[in-house]
């Protein structure tokens, strides 16, 4: 998900979507620790994901 796209969305929004990345980036790391994950990358990509949507929140808060 591009910066620019979560520009576009509210607060509330953006909160939702921070939670549901944060569950995401949980189960990954659950199924890496018990070696049934395919991807590997796909944790830092989730983490990526979770700073882009926290620094759009706080320049909307700001």
């Amino acid at each position: 998900m591009k910066a620019q796209e979560l520009r576009q969305l509210s607060a509330e929004q953006l909160n939702e979507k921070l939670k549901e990345l944060k569950h995401e980036l949980f189960n990954l790391r659950f199924q890496h620790a018990i070696n049934q994950l395919e991807n590997p990358h796909k944790i830092g990509e989730v983490k990526h994901d979770i700073a882009r949507v926290m620094t759009v929140l706080a320049e909307k808060n700001a």
